[in-house]
Parts: C-alpha cells; structure tokens; sequence
C-alpha cells in the first residue's frame, strides 16, 4: 500500500511538473495601439509587424506565446515581478535599462523623428524647435531624446501612450511630434496624419539615449529563455520567415546594419 501510494505521489509530481513546463509564455505588450508593429482590434486580439515575429520566433522554439498587454510606463516592473516572463513591445537596448533587466539580441532598430504641421516652416534643430511645444511619449527613449537635445529651449510635454500624442498633434494643440521614425510613418498614412501634417524625417542617431537596438526584454535570471528567443531570432533571419513578415509592412530594411 504503502509504495502504491509512493508511486502515485511521484505519477503526480511528473505530471505537475511537466505541467509547470508547458505553461505558457506570457509576452508583454504596450496596452495601446502602436501600429504598424502591435494594435489589438475589436475583439482584443492583436496583429502586427512585431506580432507575427513574435508568433515565428515562438513557434521556432517550440514556445506557447501568449500576448498579455500592460501599461507601457509598468511593463518593466509587470516583468521584474513575474506578472509577464518576456516583453516584445518595441524596447531599446539601453545602459540604463539593462542595469534592471536583459535582453535579447536587437530585432530591429529605429531612430527617432520629427513630425510637424503641413504648413509648418519649423527646421529640425535646435535653433527651429527654439520656444516650440514637442510631445512625446512618456518612459520612451525618444522622451529622454528630445530632453538632451531640445529640452533646455523647448518645451517638452509628456504623454502616457503615442496615440495621444499624435491626437494632439493632428488638433494642433503641440508643435512636434517626437518619435519612431516607423511609428510616426504609420501616423502620417491615417486619414488623420494625412490632413494634417509631414515628416521633418529621421534625426541623428544618438546611441546614449536610442540604444543598440530593439531588442526582447528578459529577467536577468531566465537564461535558458534568453538562449531560446536568440536561436529563434537567429533562425527566422536565416531561412527568409523575417524578410517574409517584413516585407508585408515595410518596403525598406527594418533590421539595420
């Protein structure tokens, strides 16, 4: 009796734990709409650029991903305390955020751009912005990007989601729209970027406060998982599936030198 009931207990701790390894991999998102890269529709579930590499790297390595959406200025602490195991949310690798979390290797990188009125003369440079109003999104790199370069002549208001910045630069309510050249593009072809406004381009990069890249942000503890989302990253470049989900969204190189 005794050893069936041993033999039970340890039937039960197999199946627990093969339990505990199929759970799900809960990857966090911006809670907002950031297209072209992720935007949920009426039913909550989510597409996009970002989205479908997501979906190629996990089933690449065999992972059960699980898009789980959180406020952007939390999605670092929802990760720290387990409430999410990885964030693909369009991320820069930075010195200031790795002394938090890892990350994995880039996936693509952005660089930062202006957005402004159509019949707006404003150059983009420090002497053009002199005095002017540029939104941006708060807890972002191009938040701490216009801070260094225009924040002691400009007035730079935050924002908690892209989405509002774009509203109030299409109501006229700021001067420039301060952001990822990609995202800022995505912008500019809604029926509401196209009435009102144009690019001013990208901006120099600046690695201090842009980073190396966009890359997947891991706990400093999950090794193993790390080592996974860099093989699938690795693979998908290799055999065509990235060039294949980006060429639907882009027309250009999205991954960098």
């Amino acid at each position: 009796m005794k050893l069936t009931l041993l033999a039970l207990a340890a039937v039960a701790a197999l199946g627990t734990a093969g339990m505990a390894q199929a759970a799900p991999i809960k990857v966090g998102v911006a809670a907002e709409p950031y297209p072209p890269f992720s935007s949920p529709d009426a039913s909550g579930k989510w597409s996009g650029w970002e989205i479908d590499l997501m979906n190629a790297i996990c089933a690449d390595q065999k992972l059960d991903c699980v898009v789980t959406p959180v406020a952007w200025d939390g999605i670092i602490p929802a990760l720290t305390s387990g409430q999410i195991d990885m964030i693909m949310s369009s991320m820069s690798i930075t010195a200031e955020r790795e002394k938090v979390i890892d990350f994995s290797d880039k996936y693509y990188v952005t660089p930062a751009a202006l957005v402004v009125a159509k019949d707006s003369s404003i150059a983009a440079t420090v002497d053009g912005l002199k005095g002017k109003v540029i939104g941006v999104q708060v807890s972002t790199t191009n938040e701490a990007y216009a801070k260094k370069f225009y924040g002691k002549t400009s007035t730079i208001k935050e924002y908690q989601t892209q989405d509002e910045v774009n509203q109030d630069m299409a109501a006229g309510r700021i001067d420039a729209d301060l952001a990822d050249q990609f995202t800022l593009e995505a912008f500019l072809d809604s029926a509401d970027g196209k009435a009102c406004c144009k690019s001013l381009g990208a901006l120099p990069y600046d690695n201090e406060t842009l980073g190396t890249g966009i890359g997947a942000g891991l706990r400093k503890s999950d090794t193993e998982l790390k080592a996974k989302i860099n093989k699938g990253i690795a693979d998908i470049r290799a055999n065509g599936t990235y060039d294949a989900i980006t060429k639907k969204y882009f027309n250009f190189n999205i991954y960098g030198g």
